[in-house]
């Protein structure tokens, strides 16, 4: 069941009021709303000291990025796992400093057929942490690979290889954007969470633009409010994508009525740092032109300012040791080049002087 009665919308308002107060959009507005509505339902020592005059945070302090902490998602370089196959691939990644990698599916193509046991082993004879993976969360294909269709299959290959996180990228989306709706996904997410725990995993889901728009049949709540408000936090936990986080501020900075919505993502992460152990570090170049605010980039090529955010979740408590930050590009020029300059860019982030 929802954390809360299908009908309770008075204690969903409750618990978004509460995240409101730290400006994340869901607000005594959305509270006062909903309690009124109609019942519904190897870089670092070449790096370390790097200088630079850009304001974000070069210098000689101690590193920003915890160590032990930097991953890549797979699907990042999805063109040299699929023509090269994994051990080049992780190779290439462990000279550059990588410590972890996130799947994006567990074959390499051309390269010919691989086992868990087998890719299990490969990661870690690079000195690499299988740290999650994705999984899609539903199919209209009975047979299909994903959470709906076959949560027992994608537990037992997470588990095979050792994995702490299991998620998807997917977003709630499976029975509409109606905040009933949303509760319905986020009973799912429970049990797929309560599944996970069972066998010493997270489940977590990674989040693109869409999921901060606003819930259709009320307009005033924004729809990741509901999500977290009807998760156990517990049993589901978030990976934020900081590029599309940053997007949506910029595309849902207003209700549907046309009245101001601003919120950070930086502060949903400090509000409950224990739900995010993982983030996609994506970058991106400001412009106002386009629909998204930004065009994606290479991490350190952008203007996302990667100082600030990772130097704020690094001082909650354990932030250094609790999380994980996954570099990632949706569609790189070279993919080889991307992930060797997002290292060394991480890499050369330092602590600003007190």
């Amino acid at each position: 069941m929802s954390r809360t009665s299908r009908h309770s919308d008075p204690e969903l308002a409750h618990r978004l009021s509460r995240r409101g107060a730290l400006g994340v959009a869901a607000g005594t507005t959305a509270a006062a709303l909903l309690a009124a509505a109609a019942p519904t339902a190897a870089a670092r020592d070449h790096t370390a000291g790097t200088a630079s005059a850009d304001g974000h945070g070069h210098g000689h302090g101690r590193p920003v990025l915890p160590p032990g902490r930097l991953g890549i998602q797979l699907y990042s370089l999805r063109d040299k796992v699929s023509t090269l196959g994994f051990a080049p691939v992780f190779a290439e990644l462990r000279k550059h400093g990588y410590d972890e990698v996130e799947y994006a599916g567990y074959g390499q193509g051309s390269a010919g057929p691989i086992t868990l046991a087998q890719l299990r082993k490969l990661t870690r004879d690079h000195g690499l942490r299988g740290i999650g993976s994705h999984v899609g969360y539903y199919s209209s294909d009975p047979n299909a690979y994903t959470f709906a269709q076959n949560l027992d299959k994608v537990l037992d290959d997470a588990q095979a290889l050792g994995l702490p996180h299991i998620g998807t990228a997917s977003g709630p989306w499976r029975y509409g954007a109606t905040v009933d709706g949303w509760k319905r996904c986020a009973d799912e997410f429970n049990h797929y969470g309560a599944e996970a725990k069972k066998r010493g995993m997270k489940f977590y889901q990674h989040n693109h633009a869409e999921e901060f728009s606003f819930a259709t049949d009320h307009p005033h709540v924004r729809l990741y409010d509901i999500l977290l408000a009807e998760t156990d936090p517990e049993l589901v936990h978030l990976e934020m994508d900081i590029y599309w986080a940053h997007v949506a501020q910029f595309r849902y900075s207003r209700r549907p009525d046309g009245a101001p919505a601003p919120f950070d993502p930086l502060d949903y992460v400090l509000r409950q740092p224990h739900r995010y152990p993982l983030f996609h570090v994506k970058d991106g170049e400001r412009d106002d032109s386009v629909r998204d605010g930004y065009r994606m980039a290479d991490v350190g090529d952008g203007d996302i300012d990667y100082q600030r955010f990772i130097s704020a979740v690094n001082r909650t408590h354990g932030g250094r040791r609790n999380h994980h930050w996954q570099a990632e590009h949706d569609n790189p020029v070279e993919s080889f080049a991307f992930a060797r300059k997002s290292s060394a860019h991480l890499h050369s982030l330092r602590e600003k002087d007190c």
